[in-house]
């Protein structure tokens, strides 16, 4: 059985395997994925399911309970047979039934403020699963662009590596017609060295950031799966500077689930204030019952017999003794089926319960509830001053990455230029190997940068995007 069990869980693993590995994945996908397998949401969606059994338990609060009971036993000695209340000096056995209701009729709008605070409950913790869901998806979302980044790093880098072994071959070619020193052939492959570090540590970055999203997205390291490459760009009408605090800010007040799960959250707390308050009133339920028993002791009577009892008296002290009738109740052992119904009884009541004095637990109770929504309100601020320095670092991080990658960019033109003219003068035999190797080092490095600049800036651009509600997409 084990190994069928096993064997099953194999081929599980491995047809999930599979199905990742047959097609890239896009951003969406992997978001979607994520979220369905994150540990963090799936505690979040039991919260929502706990949640939806308290809402169900506040409503059938409303209905009226009923329990039945069974009891039986056998009693030695001199005993009370509870069918007659009756003593009796031998063993007897006894059974006992009963069913019993009672329904509250006013206990301090308990029931409904709990309803009321059920549902509010709820939607706090179906918001709380949303909120969930939003930071897997803004973590998968740095982790996909992470592994772009990577990839195009790598890239670069094999292109260097390439561009690195045509300098090597036209230097070859050079020293072969004496226009250069041998020793210069050794600058060369120093550098094509270099470029084949980068080339390792760039794929190490990529095999880093395809286990970091697989973590993400609870995916077995072991199983091979690639993501789309979309051809990424920083979108026209992007414009941190057009950014506005006020106006992000307001929007992700209206986006943001955990906003909202905050002021829910005040208001079941008040609701809780109510209901300690209720514990404090007066409360009216209704009762009823019905009720029999059985003895192995009863007996009923099924007619009379007459008997003659003599009884000797003095007359004039001359003994004389006369017989006078009498009627004697012949009994019988009763059944089941008749003592049930001979002592079938019901009854019907109403209780009302006031609180007088129980040690001050209903008032301190009630103060812990007022502390709680306090609690609760302070909860409220800090959820939303955390979320206007979120969204102000995201502007100043988006307008920080613009500058940045406006930068690189003119770093970039300018490493160009200056490693075109490093050729021309290569060729011409102005400068040598390692002067040609530097300007080359130069603009790899200027599209390092420029390629980092950008992922940097769309992924801040992202972030403002996910607080103003927008869906994460390439």
């Amino acid at each position: 059985m084990f190994h069928k069990i096993t064997l099953t869980a194999c081929l599980v693993i491995a047809s999930v395997g599979l199905t990742l590995a047959q097609e890239s994945w896009s951003l969406e996908r992997c978001v979607t994925y994520a979220t369905q397998n994150s540990l963090s949401v799936k505690q979040a969606q039991n919260g929502v399911r706990n949640a939806e059994l308290s809402l169900k338990q506040g409503q059938f609060n409303r209905l009226p309970n009923l329990n039945s009971s069974i009891s039986g036993g056998y009693q030695f000695g001199r005993t009370i047979d509870p069918t007659t209340n009756e003593f009796k000096t031998e063993s007897i056995g006894f059974n006992s039934y009963s069913i019993s209701a009672g329904a509250l009729v006013y206990g301090g709008n308990q029931i409904n403020n709990t309803i009321k605070q059920s549902k509010i409950d709820l939607e706090a913790a179906q918001l709380d699963a949303r909120a969930a869901a939003n930071n897997v998806a803004l973590s998968v979302a740095s982790s996909y662009l992470s592994i772009l980044l990577a990839e195009e790093q790598l890239e670069n880098a094999n292109k260097q590596r390439e561009q690195t072994q045509r300098q090597l071959e036209q230097t070859d070619k050079l020293i072969q017609a004496g226009q250069l020193p041998e020793n210069d052939r050794l600058d060369i492959l120093a550098q094509l060295a270099l470029n084949e570090q980068s080339i390792i540590d760039a794929q190490n970055l990529v095999n880093i950031n395809y286990l970091v999203l697989k973590q993400l997205m609870v995916v077995d390291p072991a199983v091979d799966f690639r993501i789309d490459r979309p051809q990424v760009a920083i979108p026209a009408d992007a414009n941190p500077d057009g950014f506005s605090l006020e106006s992000v800010f307001s929007t992700a007040l209206t986006t943001q689930p955990q906003v909202k799960a905050t002021d829910l959250r005040i208001q079941s707390a008040n609701l809780s204030i109510q209901l300690a308050r209720a514990n404090m009133l007066p409360s009216l339920t209704v009762f009823g019952s019905i009720n029999s028993n059985y003895s192995t002791l009863g007996q009923s009577i099924t007619g009379f017999s007459t008997i003659r009892i003599p009884q000797t008296v003095y007359i004039n002290d001359v003994p004389t003794t006369f017989e006078f009738d009498s009627q004697v109740p012949v009994l019988e052992k009763t059944g089941f089926g008749k003592q049930f119904k001979d002592n079938f009884g019901q009854s019907l009541g109403v209780s009302l319960s006031i609180p007088i004095y129980n040690n001050h637990r209903n008032s301190i109770g009630m103060e812990r509830m007022r502390i709680a929504a306090l609690n609760a309100e302070l909860t409220d601020k800090q959820v939303r001053q955390q979320l206007k320095s979120d969204v102000q670092r995201a502007i100043a991080d988006s307008r920080s990455a613009k500058l940045s990658y406006e930068a690189a960019q003119r770093s970039v033109n300018a490493a160009q230029v200056a490693y075109d003219n490093a050729q021309k003068r290569f060729t011409l035999g102005a400068i040598n190997t390692l002067q040609l190797t530097t300007a080359g080092n130069n603009l790899d490095q200027a599209k390092v940068n420029l390629i980092r600049s950008k992922y940097q800036y769309l992924f801040n651009i992202k972030v403002v995007d996910f607080y103003m509600g927008r869906e994460l997409k390439l």
